[in-house]
C-alpha cells in the first residue's frame, strides 16, 4: 500500500477539489465551441431555462441554456430538430456532470444562410444600393397605393384593415405574388417593373408576413433588391416581423418592422390631416391677420405724416434748403477765388523779382553782339571794330568796339 501511494502521489483531493480543477481546466480550453447535433429530452421548467441533450449517432452531451439568452433565438427549440450550439463547455459541480452552456442556437444550414446573406449585402452596399442618398422620399398623400404580396396571406389582410381605419376610400391596386419558395423572386421582379411601368400608384407597399429565414429568403434575393434599387416609385418594404431584417428592407425607401405598420407609415390617418389642415387654417388666418394690423398701421402713421397731411410745408423746406445751399456756395466760390488771387500775385511779384528787367532798372545793362545776338561776358569775346549792342532799361545802344580783347581797370 506505501509502495502504491508512493508511485502514484501522495497528495489526496476532495470530490468538490478535483471537480473544481477539472472544471478550470475544461473552461480554459474550450472558452467557445460550435457544436452540431440533435436536441434530445428538452425540458422547460418554470424558471424558463433550457435543458436538453445533443445528441448525434456515437455520443450525447448534455445543454443548458438560460432564459436571458432566450430573448435573441429565431427559432423554437424541438426534440428532434438539429442545430448548431455555439457556447463554452463547463461542469456542473453538484452532480460533476460537464454540460454546454449555451450562448446561441440556429438551425442546421441556417449558417450557411447568414453567411450567402452577409455576403451579399456586402457587395450591394459596396455598389450603393443601400445608400440614403439614392432613398426617395414618400408622397406625403398618395392617391393610390400599389400592394405587391400574397393574395392569401395575412399581410394583405392587416395592410388592407389599416388603410381602411387610416383613410378610407383611398385605392389600393394588389399585385399578388408567391412570397416564398424559388418561384418568388421572378414574381417579385416582375411585379415591381409592372407597376412601374403602369405608373399609376405613387407608392408601392412589399408585404409578407414572418417566417424563419428560409421563409424569407425570397426578400434577399439580389434581383429583388436591384429591381428596388430600380424602381422609380417609392417602396415601403413590410416583411416578417420587427426582428426579421431582409436585403428587401436595405435597398427600400423605407422599411417597416411589419406589413401593419407599413400600412400605417405610408398615409397619415384622414383625422390626423383634418387637424394638420385645422393648424395650418388658423396660423394662415393668425398671419393674415397680423398682416393686416400692420398694414393699417402704416396707413395711419401716413396718414397722419405731415410731409403728406400738408406737402406744401416740405416742398418750402426744401426750397428754403436750396437758398441755404446757394448762399454757402457763392461764399465758397468767393473765397476760393480770394486764395487763388493771391496765391498768383505772390507768383507774379516772385517772377518779377527774377526779371532781367529788374536788374536793368538798378543800373545795369546787357551788352551782346550785333552780328549773332551773342550775350558778352567776356572780353575775348569782342574785337576792335565789332559792332554791339548795350541794352539799357529803356532802350539799346549801338557802339563799336575800339580796343577789344582787353580790360582796362
Amino acid at each position: 500500500m506505501e509502495q502504491f501511494l508512493f508511485e502514484y502521489g501522495k497528495e489526496i483531493y476532495t470530490v468538490s477539489e478535483i471537480t473544481a480543477r477539472i472544471k478550470r481546466s475544461l473552461e480554459g480550453d474550450f472558452p467557445y465551441l460550435r457544436i452540431k447535433g440533435e436536441i434530445s429530452n428538452l425540458a422547460k421548467p418554470r424558471s424558463g431555462h433550457l435543458y436538453f441533450t445533443l445528441k448525434d449517432e456515437g455520443s450525447q452531451l448534455r445543454a443548458v441554456m438560460f432564459r436571458g439568452r432566450q430573448l435573441a433565438l429565431r427559432l423554437v427549440p424541438k426534440d428532434g430538430m438539429k442545430v448548431i450550439a455555439c457556447g463554452a463547455l463547463t461542469v456542473y459541480e453538484a452532480r460533476g456532470d460537464y454540460q454546454l452552456l449555451v450562448e446561441h442556437l440556429e438551425e442546421v444550414g441556417r449558417g450557411d444562410l447568414y453567411l450567402a446573406f452577409e455576403e451579399l449585402k456586402k457587395r450591394l452596399a459596396k455598389e450603393g444600393l443601400f445608400d440614403d442618398a439614392h432613398k426617395k422620399a414618400l408622397p406625403g398623400l398618395p392617391e393610390r397605393i400599389g400592394v405587391i404580396t400574397s393574395p392569401t396571406g395575412a399581410a394583405i389582410r392587416d395592410i388592407l384593415k389599416v388603410l381602411k381605419r387610416r383613410f378610407e376610400g383611398i385605392e389600393v391596386f394588389i399585385y399578388p405574388v408567391l412570397v416564398q419558395g424559388a418561384d418568388a423572386p421572378p414574381q417579385i421582379v416582375e411585379a415591381i417593373r409592372q407597376m412601374n411601368q403602369w405608373g399609376k400608384v405613387d407608392v408601392i407597399i412589399l408585404a409578407r408576413g414572418g417566417g424563419s429565414m428560409e421563409d424569407l429568403w425570397a426578400f434577399n434575393d439580389e434581383k429583388v433588391a436591384r429591381a428596388i434599387y430600380a424602381s422609380n416609385i417609392p417602396i415601403i418594404s413590410g416583411i416578417g416581423h420587427e426582428i426579421d431584417f431582409t436585403i428587401a428592407d436595405l435597398a427600400a425607401d423605407l422599411r417597416a418592422p411589419t406589413p401593419s405598420a407599413a400600412a400605417e407609415m405610408v398615409i397619415a390617418g384622414k383625422e390626423e390631416l383634418k387637424n394638420q389642415v385645422e393648424s395650418l387654417s388658423r396660423r394662415l388666418r393668425a398671419g393674415i391677420k397680423g398682416l393686416m394690423r400692420e398694414n393699417e398701421a402704416r396707413l395711419s402713421r401716413c396718414l397722419t405724416s405731415p410731409a403728406l397731411v400738408r406737402p406744401s410745408d416740405r416742398i418750402n423746406q426744401y426750397q428754403q434748403r436750396l437758398d441755404d445751399l446757394e448762399r454757402y456756395l457763392v461764399r465758397f466760390s468767393q473765397h476760393q477765388l480770394s486764395i487763388f488771387q493771391n496765391s498768383l500775385k505772390g507768383l507774379e511779384d516772385r517772377l518779377e523779382a527774377l526779371s532781367p528787367m529788374t536788374t536793368l532798372e538798378r543800373g545795369y545793362s546787357i551788352t551782346f553782339r550785333l552780328d549773332n545776338k551773342e550775350v558778352v561776358r567776356y572780353p575775348a569775346q569782342v574785337e576792335a571794330g565789332d559792332r554791339i549792342g548795350i541794352r539799357v532799361r529803356h532802350g539799346d545802344i549801338g557802339a563799336v568796339v575800339v580796343q577789344g580783347n582787353c580790360i582796362k581797370i
